[in-house]
């Protein structure tokens, strides 16, 4: 007989292809955020442009994300995604032939990154919110841990350097990869099998509250997911405080040349790559306490690149920083997957997201402005590395009761 256990066995074979599928845009989309900025350099070098370049990129993900959570708890995820990576494949298959054809309007660029930036919130989306029905709940340590070393290498490793030596090349090089990648990412998830519809939920309460409402509803319900939430908020604002400010830290303040720029980059790679093996911790330990732990080290890391001189040093710490940042993210990614019923996890997905990434452009603005009245970039990488502590100080109380909700299961 052909059990619903027989059809999960099934389906969970299909991990592989989808952390392959995750891994190869994740590559696709390291090698865009540096060749998008290089094509657009190459036909204007007005500091403004470039800047409004980077906010496109992130603005769909405010406009998007509630919109694209409604629709993901409609919809087949797997079909979301593929159609996501073949929409963006297209777009930037349409751009490399535009920059092969020597034309040079700024504003092509900016529409192609909108589009792209938009289907990124749905690909995006959709990644995160097929991993339960995927790798089961007993698996989503691990899966979430995958997933974010695959976000690590791609978009800070092996990305922005193929994107860099491609654009040196070609300039439509990095884009034809980029589409070639997408395609390839689409083509993966094929491996995945059955259907992968969000599970309804019981009653009649959505089609009461309405769609989007039933999902603040829940999130109102939830005292972890809502603390878990307004922690990653306050961690993406306090952390965006020095992040921002990295390159004039690295240049002025370690009065180090711009070659150096990238040994801290490398040095945050390396560093997320260990943080994503945070599962091999709750082996022996909680969630709450990887999570706690994880705060701390980020702060006291930011708190001693402000206090330090020392170049080796300052990298040392910012590759600790991403050990404890990523460490947080497997964690919360995990207890939002298990915590939130399927039917809701796009919905509250899309509010997080709205929430979380809303906190990063205030948090630049805001670390731009510490520098400017503190008068260096080292100083602010204090300020915020003190504010993380500040964070993890209100955490330990804050998430107290939930001991029990956050043991590794």
């Amino acid at each position: 007989m052909y059990t619903t256990v027989t059809r999960t066995r099934v389906r969970r074979r299909g991990m592989p292809f989808l952390v392959s599928a995750i891994s190869v845009s994740n590559l696709a989309d390291g090698i865009g955020k540096t060749a998008f900025p290089l094509l657009a350099a190459s036909m204007t070098r007005d500091p403004v442009v470039i800047g409004a370049l980077s906010a496109v990129a992130v603005l769909p993900w405010l406009l998007f994300s509630v919109a694209t959570g409604v629709l993901l708890d409609r919809v087949d995820r797997r079909r979301a995604l593929v159609v996501a990576n073949l929409a963006r494949a297209a777009v930037i298959g349409v751009l490399a032939l535009y920059v092969v054809a020597g034309a040079h309007a700024i504003w092509v660029v900016f529409a192609a990154a909108l589009l792209v930036g938009t289907a990124e919130v749905v690909a995006d989306s959709a990644g995160n919110v097929l991993i339960p029905s995927v790798a089961g709940r007993e698996r989503l340590d691990r899966a979430n841990g995958q997933v974010q070393a695959a976000e690590v290498v791609g978009q800070s490793f092996l990305g922005p350097m193929a994107g860099s030596l491609t654009f040196a090349v070609f300039a439509a090089f990095p884009f034809l990869l980029n589409s070639v990648g997408f395609a390839l990412a689409a083509a993966l998830l094929v491996g995945i099998a059955g259907t992968h519809r969000p599970v309804a939920l019981p009653g009649p309460r959505q089609a009461d509250e309405g769609v989007v409402r039933a999902g603040l509803s829940w999130l109102r319900g939830s005292p972890l997911i809502l603390r878990l939430m307004m922690i990653a908020a306050a961690l993406a604002l306090t952390s965006e405080l020095a992040t921002n400010q990295l390159v004039l830290y690295v240049l002025e303040d370690l009065r180090l040349p711009e070659s150096m720029f990238g040994v801290f980059a490398a040095a945050s790679g390396v560093g997320g790559l260990i943080g994503a093996g945070a599962p091999k911790l709750l082996k022996i330990t909680s969630r709450r306490t990887v999570l706690l732990l994880g705060i701390a080290v980020s702060g006291a890391s930011f708190a001693g690149m402000g206090l330090t001189a020392s170049p080796i040093l300052a990298a040392t710490l910012f590759g600790t920083f991403a050990i404890g940042i990523v460490a947080v993210n497997v964690v919360i990614a995990t207890t939002r997957h298990l915590e939130v019923p399927d039917g809701l996890l796009g919905r509250i997905l899309g509010v997080w997201r709205t929430v979380v990434w809303g906190a990063i452009p205030l948090g630049a603005f805001l670390g731009g402005v510490t520098t400017r009245v503190l008068g260096s970039a080292g100083a602010t990488f204090l300020v915020s590395g003190l504010s993380l502590l500040a964070v993890f100080a209100l955490a330990v109380p804050t998430l107290h009761r939930f001991g029990k909700d956050l043991k590794t299961r």
